[in-house]
Order: structure tokens, then C-alpha cells, then sequence
């Protein structure tokens, strides 16, 4: 009785990850918009486990824009344009240390890949690819001193939900790292997605 149970709950879950009927995103061409919140921050927390640890962040704003092309309902490629606009608030309190600070005032070009899983009305995905940011990144800390307008190379990652009935809405955290200046931005960031076919 087990066995037969057992093979009856796994044909079951296989037929909702397999199904040609539940589809979390379509194949097709689309166009997502996307606006959030931006926070850049230094890759290392100088003095780490001390008292004079120092975080230093900023935060502001992000929006982008994805033309989607839908090869299959869990694989898609997105190139994307956007901008990261981040700064530190002027009353920051690290004490004799006002000047340190991480900000991101930059347009994004690039491609990312999602794999999402096909799951209707709430469907999580994972997205990476490579791309290129045009503008000025400053991360002025106790270890870094990088302070420069520029075309630098950046990684975008992303792990999300998909949510709706045709999957259209979206909640994200991303992350765009900028090696060359030793920082990242996050992302919280909602989406929605207009098919074009």
C-alpha cells in the first residue's frame, strides 16, 4: 500500500511541474517594468567585529525595463536597460568619520537568463547574466578609495515570485555587483510584465 501510494503522489507532483497547461511565464516576446528600492553598500564591513565597525550605505532609487523573449515556459532571455540612483543620507552619525560613503548614480545595459519554475499563480524564479554600467560609483571607506564616472562591468542576480494568474506581477531582490568599484547594490523591486504576442 505505501509503494502504490507513494508512486501516486509522485506521478501527481510531476504532472503539475510537467504539465503543458501550467505555464509561469509565456513563451512569446513581453515587456516588464520594474521600480524599487536601491541600497549600495561596500563589499567588506571595515573592522569587522570590532567597536569601530563601520557599514556604510546609501540608498535611493531603481527602475528598469526587460524586453522578454519567452523561448520556454521556464526559460526565458531578458535583455534590460535601467538606473540605480543611490546617496547617503547627509546627517549620517559614524563618529569622525562623516566622509565615508557608498553611493550609485549609474544606467544599466545588459542580458540576463530566468529559470522559473512552472507553477501557475505563484511561480519563483532565479536570474543571472552580465552587463554594463555607465555613470558614478563612489566607495569612499577606511579600506577602499574608488571615486570614479565610468563604464564598469556589473553582475545582476535575482531571486523572485512571479505571482497572478498569468504571472504578470512581480516581487524581486536583486543585486547588481560592481567588482571594479567594490560594491553592490540591492534590490527590492516590483515588476509587471505586458505580453506583446
Amino acid at each position: 500500500m505505501n509503494l502504490t501510494l507513494r508512486n501516486s503522489f509522485l506521478i501527481t507532483i510531476l504532472s503539475l511541474f510537467f504539465n503543458n497547461e501550467a505555464k509561469s511565464q509565456a513563451t512569446g516576446n513581453a515587456i516588464k517594468g520594474s521600480i524599487g528600492f536601491a541600497s549600495s553598500s561596500s563589499y567588506y564591513i571595515e573592522n569587522y567585529g570590532n567597536q569601530e565597525e563601520v557599514d556604510v550605505m546609501g540608498g535611493g532609487f531603481y527602475l528598469q525595463g526587460e524586453y522578454i523573449i519567452g523561448v520556454k515556459s521556464w526559460f526565458s532571455i531578458r535583455p534590460y536597460a535601467g538606473a540605480i540612483f543611490t546617496s547617503v543620507d547627509k546627517n549620517q552619525n559614524l563618529q569622525n568619520q562623516p566622509q565615508y560613503k557608498v553611493t550609485t548614480n549609474a544606467f544599466l545595459v545588459g542580458t540576463k537568463v530566468r529559470l522559473c519554475a512552472p507553477i501557475p499563480w505563484v511561480a519563483p524564479f532565479i536570474e543571472g547574466g552580465i552587463g554594463t554600467s555607465i555613470g558614478k560609483f563612489e566607495t569612499f571607506t577606511p579600506g577602499v578609495n574608488f571615486n570614479k564616472s565610468d563604464m564598469l562591468l556589473h553582475i545582476p542576480f535575482s531571486l523572485g515570485l512571479a505571482i497572478g494568474r498569468k504571472n504578470n506581477f512581480e516581487i524581486a531582490i536583486s543585486g547588481y555587483f560592481h567588482p571594479a568599484a567594490k560594491q553592490s547594490s540591492a534590490i527590492l523591486g516590483l515588476g509587471y510584465t505586458f505580453p506583446l504576442d
